[in-house]
């Protein structure tokens, strides 16, 4: 399309992006942002995978159970703190700068850990890199929302939320093999990965058009379609140039705070119950997996491990399954559905697991498959809500703060569970009480709005602005 061919008028940035389809920018920033949050599962769920080894490293070979539930949880407390952060400092100065900086951080914080010599040190540098780690789910979220085709966007941004299961299945796959033919080292190297990817990920990203524009950067928003239009393959139908560019009012009040007034108030706090639910039950869950699955196998630690990794590609269907029914059915309903479903899910499992292990492989397989596939198809669902919910100048910040406070049931579900565990609970309650929290956060889901189906992210900031006038 020649220059004089394009449209001279006014424009909005999710018309031009719209306009463009599914494009080859929209493929590649699913892999860049992808790979991104793929860390991030890793470096979450590695410690399921080798914590035995590190304790018999650190204590002799009986190991410390106390420290043991815990060592799942220092990480996610640097998480909690790195998230709230998250928010105000990517609304502020920029969501590419901010991801960027803090997956190169949490690259360089894990190296220590390879030669940490005692559990203290260790402990340290996970809570320090977690800090940096926790930037990413929520500045992750909110650039597929901000990226992709109003269309596909719910689609986007749950499927986009499957590369931290890929993470997760590639924890269990070094876990597997690194633990039996090397050292738990071995496994944060690989951990450290992301200090060069964050320099590929840096150059190949443009910084968010919605954020360039809502903080007066018309030039720097117009480059990014610039860019996004030569990825793409395909031209924008308008003339980019600045004051072409319709931009949203912005609200006078951009402050994390904003989240917590208004309008905003009881979507926020359902929100926050809805992911700490979800939270609660997944932590609880991949912590224990492992141990649980090897009492399933007999003692068998590949076949334990594989059953965990089946689990875990179940997950990764119910991530692309929920964007697509999200489309279909509506935020809100999809929502209530995944979480009905996780109650339904873990009261089954926590029959199955009284069946005598030796003999239970298939039935074991089955019911956490199906647990798996319920869990993460339920708190995937609320991504959509989190980050539609608030307007481009604090988007992030909500995100962030629903992530932070909802991730804080990481640091007390597997310390929570481990007690109950080590005072004498069976498998069998333990999952049974996981049925709990989601059931609150089913109950939670019917205070949420309808959600944003159809909407795009200017007519997002245009309802937000009417609702304020």
């Amino acid at each position: 399309m020649s220059a004089a061919a394009k449209s001279p008028g006014k424009f909005t940035i999710s018309q031009a992006i719209d306009s463009l389809g599914v494009s080859k920018f929209t493929i590649s920033i699913f892999f860049l942002v992808g790979i991104a949050m793929m860390f991030d599962g890793y470096d979450y769920m590695i410690i399921s995978y080798t914590n035995t080894q590190i304790m018999q490293e650190f204590f002799g070979p009986a190991g410390n159970d106390a420290l043991k539930g815990a060592l799942s949880s220092w990480s996610t407390i640097g998480i909690v703190v790195g998230s709230f952060a998250a928010g105000p400092l990517s609304d502020k100065f920029g969501r590419r700068k901010i991801l960027t900086i803090g997956t190169f951080m949490y690259g360089l914080l894990t190296i220590p850990c390879i030669f940490a010599p005692n559990y203290e040190v260790f402990a340290v540098f996970r809570v320090l890199a977690g800090l940096f780690l926790g930037v990413c789910t929520p500045i992750v979220t909110t650039l597929f929302t901000e990226f992709t085709p109003t269309k596909q966007r719910s689609f986007f941004i749950t499927f986009g939320m499957a590369w931290m299961i890929v993470g997760w299945v590639m924890a269990a796959l070094v876990g597997t093999v690194m633990v039996q033919v090397a050292t738990w080292h071995w496994c944060y190297a690989i951990g450290a990965l992301p200090v060069i990817y964050a320099f590929i990920f840096g150059k190949f990203t443009p910084e968010s058009a919605h954020w360039c524009a809502v903080h007066g950067k018309l030039d720097g928003a117009v480059k990014t379609l610039e860019r996004i239009e030569k990825r793409a393959g395909k031209e924008i139908p308008y003339e980019l140039k600045p004051e072409n560019l319709l931009v949203p009012p912005v609200s006078a009040k951009s402050s994390p705070a904003e989240v917590w007034k208004g309008k905003y108030l009881k979507t926020t706090i359902a929100l926050v119950i809805i992911y700490f639910a979800g939270n609660f039950s997944i932590y609880g869950v991949n912590a224990w997996l492992p141990a649980l699955m090897l009492e399933a196998t007999g003692g068998a630690v590949t076949a334990s491990y594989m059953l965990a990794m089946a689990q875990n590609a179940a997950s990764v269907v119910a991530n692309c399954t929920t964007g697509f029914v999200s489309e279909a059915m509506g935020r809100k309903r999809n929502l209530i559905f995944g979480y009905g479903l996780s109650v339904v899910a873990c009261l089954i499992v926590s029959q199955v697991v009284k069946l005598p292990a030796e003999t239970s492989f298939w039935p074991y397989l089955i019911a956490f498959v199906f647990m798996g596939f319920a869990l993460n198809y339920a708190i995937t669902a609320a991504q959509p809500m989190m980050s539609e919910s608030y307007p481009t100048e604090f988007r992030n910040s909500g995100v962030a703060t629903i992530v932070a406070l909802g991730k804080s049931a990481g640091i007390l579900s597997p310390i929570i569970l481990g007690g109950l565990k080590a005072a004498g609970w069976a498998f069998s309650p333990l999952i049974a009480l996981l049925a709990a929290p989601m059931a609150f956060g089913f109950l939670a889901g019917f205070l949420l709005p309808k959600g944003a189906k159809g909407m795009n992210i200017d007519d997002i900031a245009d309802e937000a602005a009417d609702a304020k006038a």
